[in-house]
């Protein structure tokens, strides 16, 4: 394997890392609705601020979000609109599986 594409598979483990816990699935989920602040994305994904504050460093560290201060306020959105379509993939893959298992049991 050349050492550019490793380096790049690399990256990209890291960013899908960063999105692979329910919390932070749920936290994209919010985000394709538009940029939140903390205290609002804390109340969807039903945890506490400062465990979801550590998610989204996680998730900025990666560049899977951005974020944007306003006052003391600071908002975070996604940072391409194509991570939403990943998720809308992977539940495409879900039901796929799903029909697949079902099939077994008939």
């Amino acid at each position: 394997m050349k050492k550019r594409d490793q380096k790049r598979y690399e990256k990209q483990a890291e960013m899908l890392a960063s999105i692979a816990h329910p919390i932070r699935v749920g936290i994209v989920d919010y985000l394709t609705k538009g940029e939140a602040c903390v205290a609002d994305i804390a109340a969807h994904v039903d945890s506490e601020r400062s465990n979801v504050s550590r998610h989204l460093s996680l998730m900025l560290k990666s560049g899977a979000l951005v974020c944007r201060k306003d006052g003391l306020q600071v908002y975070y959105s996604l940072s391409t609109p194509c991570t939403a379509k990943f998720l809308e993939c992977a539940n495409r893959v879900l039901e796929h599986k799903f029909k697949e298992d079902a099939k077994l049991y008939d």
